[in-house]
């Protein structure tokens, strides 16, 4: 599966490299801002209606492909039932949750295409109020149709907990749940 997705996302770089058309640097930070903007604005977990705001970064048609814990997702419905599930099942039960970006890195590869690669974590109390923290990391592949940036590729995977002597090496604000 990875190799899958390394592939495509090599394949996707060449494409975009060998083609005639570049990108200025301007033009890039434009492009790199617009898509910061648009991923923290959908994971803003302090406004209400996350899972139409985190939906809203796919397309409503087309072929999506969605790759994560061992799975693989190839169609906006499926994706929705899987962001409603995640929603359901742990975002309801964290309370006062922060998604914290870490890092993110961008490549252009076009004027309508762009891989961010980013690091998150989003500490939160559970409901017995005790610090809880989840994170992970997202490659994404964005495609620009009709002025909006939509992701057409991802794969997430999430950051395993540790075991509590590697926690004391962890950053702070990294520490992962027993």
């Amino acid at each position: 599966m990875r190799l899958q997705l390394a592939i495509g996302l090599v394949a996707l770089g060449v494409a975009a490299c060998t083609s005639s058309t570049t990108v200025s640097d301007t033009d890039r930070k434009t492009i790199v801002d617009s898509l910061t903007r648009q991923v923290k604005a959908a994971y803003d977990l302090s406004k209400p209606n996350a899972e139409q705001r985190l939906l809203s970064l796919y397309p409503d048609s087309g072929r999506i492909v969605s790759a994560g814990s061992g799975r693989m997702m190839t169609s906006r419905d499926t994706l929705a039932m899987g962001i409603k599930a995640f929603w359901t099942n742990v975002g309801a039960n964290m309370r006062g949750p922060q998604w914290i970006w870490d890092q993110m890195v961008f490549d252009v590869l076009a004027p309508n295409a762009a891989v961010m690669t980013a690091t998150y974590h989003v500490p939160h109390k559970t409901p017995r109020n005790e610090p809880h923290t989840i994170a992970g990391a997202w490659t994404a592949v964005f495609q620009k149709r009709g002025g909006r940036w939509y992701v057409v590729q991802e794969h997430l995977s999430d950051l395993p907990a540790m075991p509590d002597s590697a926690m004391a090496a962890m950053p702070p604000g990294m520490k992962m749940p027993k």
